[in-house]
């Protein structure tokens, strides 16, 4: 339950199922099924954008609520920038897949990305263990492990930080690592279902498998609690979400509440002694209601 407690929710409500049975699709017709997105929005910023200082948020809320205002100033002593994702939907997923690869791209961390390997193959048999075929998922599967190799330094293949932004930027290579995450979201879930379902009744009137085909696995589904603690826990990656929102502390004064996902593995990066409270998430996430975009701490 670590994962649960203080959750702020994500917007992501259950729609009913377009498709009975979502195993029977590929490739092309999942990537159809991404939200419909409006021309203005698609204009005004792409599925990953450049930094702005934390002072951009603020112009935004000029003339809005002086809790807001005041939680960004809070937001400007801790953290040195954020990069916004379109809000199409998919935002926290496309917000995990570029902070985690840009992680690797600055750190260097092979062994991280052994780790990662390993858990993405575990996620394979998952899959593979629940019925899913092949098809339905190995090319999301390859693609991100592609991206996972460019992003270490020395060969052919490597990329540099304006070539990852390019790739993020780029629909067919995003939307489909964006899916990868949606697939084993998919399958955690599903895989610990009677750990979820308390949380997924919480938000559909469905059982998981179903909460799964029409609110995790198809492109454009917004994310809650519930994807995020799954994807955590499915690769191993602590994440910390910073929630902006309008209410305020018990004692009066304003402060800008966060949640830390810390999975529940034994494996995690610089853990120690089986104890999670050390443990620092290098992912961190701005929620604002129904929306996830990424931050940098100073």
């Amino acid at each position: 339950m670590q994962n649960q407690e203080g959750c702020g929710g994500g917007g992501g409500g259950a729609t009913s199922c377009e498709f009975e049975d979502w195993g029977s699709f590929g490739d092309e017709a999942i990537i159809q099924q991404k939200s419909e997105i409006s021309a203005d929005e698609a204009q005004k910023i792409p599925f990953v954008a450049d930094k702005e200082p934390i002072s951009a948020l603020a112009a935004e809320y000029q003339s809005g609520s002086p809790i807001l205002l005041e939680k960004i100033k809070i937001l400007g002593e801790q953290y040195a920038a954020i990069r916004r994702t379109r809000g199409d939907g998919n935002c926290f997923f496309r917000s995990f897949m570029f902070s985690y690869l840009e992680h690797i791209l600055d750190s260097q961390d092979q062994a991280e990305v052994d780790r990662i390997k390993a858990k993405v193959e575990e996620c394979r048999k998952t899959l593979q263990s629940l019925g899913y075929t092949d098809f339905t998922f190995e090319d999301f599967f390859a693609l991100f492990l592609e991206q996972l190799d460019s992003v270490l330094q020395g060969s052919e293949s490597s990329i540099s930080h304006d070539e990852l932004i390019i790739r993020s930027r780029d629909q067919s290579i995003s939307d489909y690592v964006v899916m990868f995450f949606r697939f084993v979201t998919a399958g955690e879930i599903r895989k610990r279902s009677e750990f979820f379902e308390p949380f997924v009744m919480g938000l559909s009137n469905g059982t998981v498998e179903q909460f799964c085909k029409s609110a995790v696995e198809p492109m454009g589904e917004e994310s809650d609690h519930v994807h995020i603690t799954a994807l955590s826990d499915a690769l191993g990656v602590p994440i910390r979400v910073v929630y902006l929102d309008r209410s305020s502390c018990d004692t009066g004064g304003v402060s800008v509440n966060h949640h830390d996902f810390i999975p529940t593995t034994s494996d995690l990066p610089n853990s120690t002694s089986g104890s999670t409270q050390s443990i620092q998430p290098y992912i961190t996430l701005l929620y604002r209601p129904g929306h996830y975009d990424i931050l940098y701490p100073k």
